[in-house]
């Protein structure tokens, strides 16, 4: 099902932060999927960052990183994962990228003799960037989430820009679905719309006006209330949708259906409705919502505090979970408070482990005795990027007898760094988007248990890292029973690595968790649950 012109979808947030834009763009844009609609999400980012890649774990959630190699926001996850469509650079625009690319364009003469300002230049800038997605891929609908809330001032050149394509595109091909609060008042027993109204309000001193209104509450909206929002927010009353908390973000797609945001949404486009096809969605959520067994996972990280670090992770173990029939109860461990002494007592009770990414020393000396234990133990071991690297530390150390084995990368004076800097990051100074990003082919040995995985010789996985498994080491690994199984074809890049006489122990230097989604469980999450099942068992 084709449009002729590609429709615009707004999603504003007011009164607070973190109400869950992302949530809802992407339940949107599922039901109208569903409907054989080609849809997409884009985020504008209001920080002036090029990249979340250089922000801090604990500030902004993980950086997530798509097949082109971009470094984007954690939301970019949540368009997959509900979709099952690759996202790009051109689904996540900061302010940073914005600015950056009209002073280039300064710097080069394009604006001779012009004053470059915010309006026009930056606006349109931004603009040419929405336009831009719409047109890459010929998308009958572009949700697009401006990040924030109406009224910071790092907003309003994004509202500024929606004005002006308000306009310039007409009343039935763009509107605005703005998602507020409205918060309960325990002592008056009451829910209050007046933070709402002034939101609107807000928006409307923009030139914008709201043509849909997600109401997040923890207590369900009566039709007064639903009448009155509508009333003072100038929108009819069944333009205004109510969002109550559920169980599992999973569920969300389903309530907006029922509370018909995506028919409302297609009629004010303009647009024919279609029941969406939802059976797949509601087969996952079936098997995740009806487990026959329980498995206890440690998640060994030093961003552990913020669950979002790991959002990608969490999500797909819940994705694992539900093929397996499994209730994943995963447990994060700081990597900074195990030792020696502890090890047994904080791990001995878990069906498997997995050791996550991150960077710097922090935490190391925790991580290497927790991979010690659990490879001692024959208990499932699954390594990610810098996990990997420390199980490739710990295996040095304590079977080959490398005493001083490190990474260059927390020792750089270390006699042998059985961790080095790739050959390709050595000469780089500036550290914003220089790792080796994006998506690299990797070959695997068809004796291993990686292969029979994938069932696949060659796969392709998403990378973030600095730091490489140093060749020079590798027939000594080989040879002790650590191998080597899956390698870069053109670099010899070590992706992939195993312990033989192990019940499951792999590491992996690529990001397999970019890559899972609902439709789509990721292969490693499966067999690495299916792993702990059958530990738990003995």
């Amino acid at each position: 099902m084709m449009s002729s012109k590609t429709k615009y979808i707004f999603v504003t947030g007011g009164v607070s932060s973190s109400l869950g834009k992302g949530i809802i763009a992407a339940s949107l844009a599922k039901l109208l999927q569903a409907q054989g609609l080609k849809t997409t999400i884009q985020k504008l980012d209001p920080y002036i960052n090029v990249d979340p890649g250089t922000l801090n774990p604990y500030e902004h959630g993980e950086c997530y990183v798509t097949n082109d190699g971009a470094e984007t926001d954690l939301d970019l996850g949540h368009y997959e994962r509900f979709l099952n469509v690759p996202t790009s650079q051109l689904n996540n625009i900061t302010t940073g990228r914005i600015y950056q690319s009209v002073i280039e364009k300064e710097r080069e003469g394009k604006y001779l003799g012009k004053t470059v300002q915010v309006i026009p230049h930056i606006t349109n800038e931004i603009k040419k960037n929405i336009k831009f997605l719409a047109e890459s891929e010929k998308y009958d609908i572009v949700i697009t989430e401006i990040g924030g809330t109406v009224g910071d001032i790092e907003s309003l050149p994004y509202i500024e820009s929606l004005r002006q394509l308000r306009w310039e595109m007409g009343q039935d091909n763009l509107l605005v679905v703005h998602l507020t609060l409205i918060p309960y008042l325990s002592a008056a027993k009451e829910l209050k719309t007046k933070p709402t109204q002034h939101s609107v309000k807000t928006l409307m001193e923009s030139g914008v006006q709201a043509d849909i209104l997600v109401c997040r509450t923890e207590h369900e909206l009566n039709d007064g209330i639903k009448s009155k929002l509508a009333s003072f927010c100038n929108v009819s009353k069944e333009c205004v949708i109510q969002s109550v908390d559920v169980n599992t973000i999973y569920d969300v797609p389903n309530y907006m259906y029922r509370e018909g945001l995506d028919k409302v949404v297609l009629k004010k486009l303009k647009l024919k409705y279609r029941e969406p096809d939802l059976k797949s969605w509601n087969n996952f959520l079936e098997k995740y919502k009806n487990p026959k067994d329980t498995v206890n996972i440690a998640l060994i990280g030093k961003y552990v505090e913020l669950q979002d670090s790991y959002k990608s992770i969490l999500e797909s173990f819940i994705h694992a979970g539900a093929v397996n029939e499994l209730k994943v109860n995963v447990h994060p461990i700081h990597s900074e408070f195990i030792n020696s002494q502890n090890v047994k007592e904080k791990l001995n009770s878990f069906d498997g482990i997995l050791v996550a990414p991150g960077f710097g020393e922090r935490g190391v000396e925790g991580k290497i005795e927790a991979i010690r234990y659990v490879r001692i133990n024959n208990i499932p071991f699954f390594g990610i990027c810098y996990g990997m690297q420390i199980a490739v530390i710990e295996f040095a150390r304590n079977v080959l007898k490398i005493k001083d084995a490190n990474s260059t990368e927390v020792n750089p004076k270390t006699k042998n760094p059985v961790i080095d800097l790739m050959h390709d990051q050595k000469n780089i100074i500036n550290k914003g988007g220089t790792m080796r990003l994006g998506a690299w082919n990797c070959k695997l040995i068809k004796d291993s248990l990686c292969y029979s995985i994938y069932k696949n010789e060659n796969i392709q996985e998403r990378h973030r890292h600095r730091y490489e498994f140093n060749n020079r080491y590798l027939n000594e690994f080989d040879t002790n029973g650590f191998v080597a199984i899956g390698k870069n074809s053109d670099t010899e890049l070590v992706e992939v690595i195993e312990i033989k006489d192990h019940p499951w122990f792999i590491g992996v230097q690529f990001h397999p968790e970019y890559k899972s989604t609902v439709s789509c469980p990721h292969p490693l999450f499966v067999s690495f649950l299916n792993a702990a099942k059958n530990n738990k068992r003995k």
